[in-house]
């Protein structure tokens, strides 16, 4: 089983956007079953609320359902996954906050991923949610042809068992 978490500030608009963009491209991929995929925020202001409307609108309109509630990062969270993925410098260094600076092998920004390495910017902010999961998709199909090379074998392993 592979581990992947998504991490942004509330957990209310990118995490969640990346995770369910991200179980979409594993079950389009025929890996659903290779993957555990969640999402956390770095900040405990949004713990418990749904999905951003605005957020879960834009999911809509790409074909892309799912429902999502916010839940805080903790440092056992970080321990437990083989992957964290965040969205910008400001979450990299929450996370590495969190941990002491422990665990750095296993976070990276979901862009960095990519042939243009940026920040995803915050839709709360800008309101450009489009271009946030554009951003995300990305992210999440660079991070996912990486993860199919880096682990072929044991995701060869999980679909013959």
């Amino acid at each position: 089983m592979i581990n992947v978490v998504f991490v942004c500030l509330g957990n209310i608009c990118r995490s969640p956007m990346a995770e369910l963009i991200f179980k979409d491209m594993v079950k389009e991929e025929g890996v659903e079953s290779s993957f555990c995929i969640t999402s956390f925020g770095t900040s405990d202001e949004e713990e418990g609320n749904p999905i951003y409307p605005p957020a879960k609108r834009t999911l809509i309109s790409h074909g892309i359902a799912g429902s999502h509630t916010a839940k805080q990062l903790s440092l056992k969270d970080v321990k437990n996954n083989d992957y964290v993925l965040v969205m910008d410098g400001r979450n990299l260094l929450d996370v590495m906050h969190l941990t002491g600076g422990e665990y750095s092998e296993k976070v990276f920004r979901l862009c960095s991923f990519t042939d243009n390495d940026r920040d995803v910017a915050d839709p709360w902010y800008t309101r450009d949610f489009e271009r946030a999961f554009a951003d995300i998709r990305d992210g999440c199909k660079a991070f996912l042809e990486f993860v199919l090379k880096e682990k072929s074998e044991l995701i060869k392993y999980n679909n013959r068992h």
